[in-house]
Order: structure tokens, then C-alpha cells, then sequence
């Protein structure tokens, strides 16, 4: 029988921990062996989920937790402000760092990816886990080869702390790298109220909604003469991104290095 890969999780109360924490207890391919979130410590993490008692209890400390649990893999959903010192932690314990928060420069991911290459070692930064949103991106790239004209607008609730979101940074990224830069509107438009065009990347709009009552959805429009393009990817549930986290821990076992984005690793 396989060896169960050993799981910790980051962020283990949170929203989208809480939903690793149930996947990673409903696979027999692998093993919860520690959570951590500082105001659920000493919580059996099971019971924390809904779930039957699992004899592992919530630690307040990442450091600790690695250290007593040696993991392969940890996964982390928690803040901008804590998730590079969270990745550098699990590489100074060899622990594969699967990572669904945002908050990565561009120097910081190609760090992470030579410290990886030399610990032989696999990674994986994700913005965005959602099958659909990952094809949501890839169409929208297609499309901007013949579409050029094109705006961003993502909608999430009141309470995310980024914007705009990691997944239409992302997606922005994807259409600049087979579009080239073209500045859009009208030369001499002038915002009357600031911000109203949204945020400028390389020549085109991003425009972040946030409101009580959404949960995570993205909309990117093209426009051309005579007609419009709308390819839109709608989130209901956080149980929606678990497929992809589930597939990311499993491969990020056969790979060494960083790799920023799921769509290079989706099957």
C-alpha cells in the first residue's frame, strides 16, 4: 500500500482551511498531522470541522507544528501579511509549500523557486484553485489575440483584504503575455471621480467589486466593432476549490522547484 502523504494546514479555522482540513480527513491517499491557527489551539481539529474526534490537535504556532509533525506537505489559506514567512518556514523544514493566499512579488517567487531547485523539492503558489476559473483564464487569454480591447471585473465580498484579487492579477498576466500593451479609451478621458476606470495594467482595466452577499466571481469583457465577449467563471462554494488543492498537494510530490499558477499542473 502507497505511503499517505502527511498534510499540515495553515490557516486551519478559516474558511478555506476548515475546507482542507474535511478534504484531507476524506482521503484515504492522505494524513492530517497538523493544523494550526492561533485562536483555535488545542482544538481536536476534527471536532473543529464538524467531524469526528481525529487526535490532532490545533497548534497556535506554524514553527512548532512542522517541527513536531514533519509534514510533506503544508497548505496554506491565510493572509497576505504572513503567508512568505509561512512558505520560507515550511522550506526551512524541507515541508512542500502548497499556497492559495496571495501576496507574492515577482523576486519573492523566483526566490522561493531557487530555494526549492536546491532543496529538491516541489511548490506550488495558486491564486486560484477553481477548475473553471483556471479555464475562465485560459479562454481569456486565447481570446485577447483577437480581441484586444478588454476590461476586468471581479466581485467578492466586503470582507477580502486584497484588491484587486490575486485571481484577475493573474488572469491579467495570462493576456499580457500574448497581447501586446495597448492603451484603451480615449486619450483624453479624464476620471472625474478617482478610480473610476479601475486599476491600469499593461494598457487595460481592473475593476474590483466588494459588497456583502458575494461570494467570488470574475467577469472579462471584450470588445470589438459591432459586438461584445463576456467569459465569466462563478463561484458558489468553498468545497469548489478542494478538487484543485486535493490535486495540487498529490503532484507537488513529483516536482522540484516553485511553480506560480494551478494551470501548470492540471491534468
Amino acid at each position: 500500500m502507497p505511503q499517505k502523504i502527511k498534510v499540515a494546514v495553515a490557516g486551519a479555522r478559516g474558511r478555506m482551511g476548515q475546507e482542507v482540513v474535511k478534504m484531507v480527513l476524506q482521503d484515504p491517499e492522505l494524513e492530517l498531522v497538523a493544523a494550526v491557527s492561533p485562536s483555535a489551539a488545542g482544538v481536536d481539529a476534527g471536532r473543529m470541522v464538524g467531524m469526528e474526534s481525529v487526535g490532532v490537535q490545533v497548534e497556535s504556532e506554524l514553527e512548532t507544528a512542522l517541527r513536531i509533525s514533519k509534514p510533506d506537505v503544508l497548505v496554506d489559506f491565510t493572509t497576505p501579511q504572513t503567508v512568505l514567512h509561512n512558505t520560507e518556514t515550511a522550506l526551512k523544514y524541507g515541508v512542500r509549500p502548497v499556497i492559495g493566499t496571495t501576496g507574492f512579488t515577482p523576486e519573492d517567487i523566483e526566490r522561493l523557486d531557487k530555494q526549492c531547485k536546491e532543496l529538491g523539492i516541489g511548490g506550488l503558489i495558486a491564486p486560484n484553485f477553481s477548475i473553471g476559473a483556471i479555464l475562465m483564464m485560459k479562454f481569456a487569454a486565447e481570446a485577447s489575440k483577437y480581441m484586444p480591447h478588454v476590461e476586468i471585473i471581479e466581485y467578492h465580498g466586503d470582507q477580502k483584504l486584497d484588491a484587486p484579487s490575486g485571481t484577475s492579477i493573474k488572469t491579467a498576466e495570462l493576456i499580457s503575455e500574448v497581447r501586446q500593451e495597448l492603451r484603451q479609451g480615449n486619450p483624453k478621458e479624464e476620471e472625474t471621480i478617482d478610480g473610476a476606470r479601475g486599476g491600469y495594467y499593461n494598457g487595460f482595466r481592473i475593476h474590483s467589486v466588494r459588497l456583502p452577499g458575494v461570494f467570488a466571481q470574475q467577469e472579462v469583457i471584450f470588445g470589438a466593432f459591432g459586438q461584445t465577449l463576456k467569459i465569466r467563471h462563478d463561484s458558489y462554494d468553498r468545497a469548489g476549490y478542494m478538487p484543485g488543492v486535493n490535486q495540487a498537494v498529490k503532484k507537488v510530490m513529483t516536482y522540484a522547484g516553485m511553480i506560480y499558477g494551478f494551470e501548470h499542473i492540471m491534468d
